[in-house]
């Protein structure tokens, strides 16, 4: 079901790794789940912003990972309980280098793609996401004040899938104005 309003979960600091770190899947899991995102990272404190307004918190942006423990999602979900293990282990939010925000426009689309063991498995444009980055801004200032450095992530395109230890993951974004990152995380 599309949802007519943004969810939305934390991940602590310990989330965030950058090349040439490995994901590590916490060893009593056997598999974690991809989903490839355009991150925002907020400029300055961003409290009760206007979707108007938004752009003006953005200090650029960067290609990250969502990565995911599916099965305890779904058991947490089940039981009507939060999230927080399954989305926010330690190297659960790999990230790529830092965008300019003038590099990006908000009005056009750019590709988010990811691959694993060299096979596409997603392929989509940030034109197709749900709610747009404005609204996320103006939707996630209301009930909590962003800060300087935040990072929110936008949601993902169709293709989500599993990967285990072993598997290779590249993900790039692509724009106009040549605009062309990637990168590339082992899964241990």
């Amino acid at each position: 079901t599309v949802p007519t309003k943004p969810i939305i979960f934390m991940k602590p600091p310990s989330a965030f790794v950058i090349e040439p770190n490995d994901i590590k899947i916490p060893s009593e899991w056997d598999e974690v789940h991809h989903e490839v995102e355009l991150g925002v990272i907020i400029d300055k404190k961003c409290q009760n912003v206007s979707k108007e307004d938004a752009a003006e918190y953005i200090a650029g942006y960067c290609l990250a990972l969502d990565m995911t423990s599916r099965k305890l999602q779904n058991e947490l979900k089940d039981q009507g309980l939060p999230w927080l293990l399954a989305k926010g282990f330690d190297t659960s939010c790999p990230c790529g280098d830092f965008i300019d925000k003038n590099e990006i426009n908000l009005s056009s689309s750019v590709n988010l793609w990811l691959s694993v063991n060299g096979t596409m498995r997603q392929n989509g444009h940030t034109r197709d996401m749900i709610f747009s980055v404005p609204d996320l801004i103006a939707f996630i200032s209301k009930y909590i004040t962003l800060e300087h450095g935040d990072l929110i992530l936008t949601g993902t395109p169709a293709g989500v899938g599993a990967v285990k230890r072993g598997d290779h993951i590249e993900a790039g974004i692509n724009g106009e104005n040549d605009l062309k990152y990637t990168m590339k995380f082992n899964i241990a």
